[in-house]
């Protein structure tokens, strides 16, 4: 028969799975924040830049059409020049629905960029989330059985070792004798 195995201590075992608990109770929070950050910034992105800007360019054209509108006045009416004010209005408005167009088509260009480039890496997010949400937790119950085993091996003593092999002790120490004559013959 294979001779038994020497196990003292499941001390390291349990150090083991202790570490790997706390990683696993680390490791997905923070998953799952960059997983929702991810997302909070591809809505971003798809709803509320783009309707910030979309509105901004509404609200910048129609500035630039009555500003426009001011200078045509101006140059019809031979009442009055126009002034400098009017033209410097109407290029800064023009200025500005530019750069809010520009920031639009910037924003439509991240939009369409953003899948492409952020899909895989949240792809691999969720395989780590899934090996920490299931591997991990089945790892960490699989070493508790181990553990057991192991501690419930260490407390089993070894077939044919029910006693030392000598004979038991009798009273004061010394070894019990099978003879029942030598313990009976001298009470009388």
């Amino acid at each position: 028969m294979a001779e038994r195995a020497n196990v003292t201590s499941t001390e390291v075992l349990e150090d083991f799975r202790n570490q790997l608990i706390i990683y696993v109770s680390k490791a997905r929070p923070a998953l799952e924040e960059v997983s929702a950050d991810a997302l909070r910034a591809r809505l971003w992105l798809e709803n509320d830049q783009r309707v910030f800007l979309e509105g901004r360019i509404r609200r910048l054209t129609k500035e630039l059409e009555m500003a426009q509108a001011a200078l045509f006045s101006a140059k019809l009416g031979n009442l009055r020049d126009e002034t400098a004010a009017e033209v410097m209005v109407v290029h800064r408005a023009k200025r500005s629905l530019e750069e809010a167009e520009n920031k639009l088509r910037i924003l439509k260009h991240w939009n369409r960029e953003f899948e492409g480039r952020v899909q895989p890496l949240v792809k691999q997010m969720e395989k780590l989330h899934t090996l920490l949400s299931h591997d991990m937790v089945r790892a960490i119950a699989s070493l508790n059985e181990t553990m057991n085993k192991l501690a419930a091996y260490a407390q089993a003593k070894p077939p044919g070792v029910a006693g030392s092999g000598s004979p038991p002790a009798g009273p004061g120490g010394a070894p019990a004798s099978g003879n029942a004559a030598g313990q009976g013959g001298q009470a009388a």
